[in-house]
Parts: structure tokens; C-alpha cells; sequence
């Protein structure tokens, strides 16, 4: 299993499951480039530059077949991963991944927040943003704002201002592996994606938000647990 963080995040923020599914499986986190041990690059910061940067990671590793356990930016990079080199990924897990089928309005404000992050208030905004991501636990909630404030606001900036570039839909109608969406509730764009890839399995959580596989990390495991036991997708190692 490999894990994949979200957008200003390292590989800590898979800690309950990467705890959980080791007990039982090989597993591996990595931080994208710009974010936590990972080199801060002037460039790259893409959708498909971090995909292939997910691909080389793996084949340098010596990873193969892994089930791609992606979070928020971490579960965009694996849809575009899997619709590019469809041999590579077992199986997938978007834990409430970012905009996937991208519309007018959902590009708007990411346009508009990229150009915020780029001007004079752009550290405020980004605090602000990140202090807004939904935990019911102030002290998680601080843990994690103080971790994606972590990162270079210019890195910050660069995936944003790239995200509307992404042509998700494509990507997501070309992957044929087995999938699982987490999410706290369904929106519109969720039932387009069921559009899409008619075979998604969905898996709603309760009380939690953005980061609901360390708000909520029973109920996350086990709808990973499950998933991979009715798929199949899963090989067990000996612990």
C-alpha cells in the first residue's frame, strides 16, 4: 500500500492507517516534492509532474502493484497515475479527493484563491484556508493547519495555480482499476463521476471533515478493509 498526502501535507497524515495496515501489509508513505523530507524544486508542482514523480518513486523503490491510497491533491495524483500507466496500480482509495470533473464554477474559485496565495495577504489567506478544513477536534485541527502552513507559500501557490490545468475526467474514464471514494457527504460531482466510472465504490464517514482518515480512522480502515476484501486487491504479507 502507498500512501499519498494532500496538498501542503507530508506522510504523517496517513498515521492511523499507515499503523493499521502495517500490522498486515507492506506499506509506504511518501511526501510529494516541496513537502516534508522531499526536495523543495522551483518547478513541477502539476498534476502529472507529481504523478510521475509518484511512478520514478516507484520504480526506485522497487514498489509494484501497490493500492494507492491517495488524500485530497494525493487522490487527484492517483487518478491521473492510474489513467496514464493503468498496469501500475492495483487498486485505488480517494480519501475525499480535490476537484476531479472540474466545473465553470469550481475553476473559478480555485483561480481566484490561486491569485489570492499569490498576493500580499497570501499567508493569511492560506492560514485561514487550512484553519477551515472542518476538524471537530480543535487540537487535530491545529495540528494539521500548523502542518500545511508548514510548507513555502510559492510551493502552496504553484499547485494551485496548475490545479484547473488538470483534465481529471479524462483521467478518471480511462482508469480500470478497482476504486473507492471516501467522503463525508455526496455532492453534484460525485454523481458525475459514478457517470464516468460506473463501477466507483462510495464510502461515506459520519463526523468528521476534509481529514476524516485521522478525524474518523476506525471507520476509514474499515471501509478500506472492506473494500479490499470484496475486490480481491489486496495481498497479505506476513506481519
Amino acid at each position: 500500500m502507498l500512501f499519498v498526502p494532500g496538498w501542503c501535507c507530508d506522510g504523517t497524515a496517513f498515521q492511523p492507517q499507515f499503523d493499521h495496515f502495517a500490522e498486515t501489509s507492506a506499506v509506504t508513505a511518501l511526501d510529494l516534492r516541496g513537502c516534508g523530507k522531499s526536495d523543495r524544486l522551483p518547478d513541477g508542482y502539476a498534476i502529472p509532474d507529481l504523478a510521475d514523480d509518484v511512478i520514478e518513486f516507484c520504480q526506485t523503490v522497487g514498489i509494484e502493484r501497490p493500492i494507492v491510497v491517495g488524500h485530497s491533491l494525493g487522490g487527484m495524483i492517483a487518478v491521473e497515475l492510474a489513467g496514464r500507466r493503468p498496469s501500475l496500480p492495483r487498486a485505488l482509495v480517494l480519501v475525499d479527493p480535490g476537484p476531479i470533473d472540474w466545473d465553470p464554477e469550481m475553476c473559478r474559485r480555485f483561480d481566484t484563491f490561486a491569485e489570492q496565495l499569490a498576493g500580499p495577504d497570501g499567508e493569511e489567506i492560506r492560514r485561514r484556508y487550512v484553519e477551515n478544513m472542518g476538524a471537530c477536534d480543535p487540537a487535530l485541527g491545529l495540528l494539521i493547519a500548523d502542518m500545511m502552513s508548514a510548507i513555502p507559500l510559492p510551493i502552496a501557490t504553484a499547485v494551485i495555480q496548475q490545479l484547473t490545468a488538470w483534465d481529471g475526467a479524462k483521467a478518471m474514464a480511462r482508469c480500470d482499476v478497482p476504486t473507492l471514494l471516501l467522503r463525508t457527504e455526496l455532492d453534484a460531482e460525485d454523481l458525475r463521476l459514478l457517470e464516468i466510472k460506473p463501477d466507483l465504490t462510495v464510502g461515506i464517514t459520519v463526523g468528521a471533515g476534509h481529514f476524516h482518515q485521522l478525524e474518523v480512522p476506525d471507520q476509514v480502515n474499515a471501509m478500506i478493509d472492506r473494500f479490499l476484501e470484496l475486490t480481491g486487491a489486496l495481498t497479505r504479507c506476513e506481519p
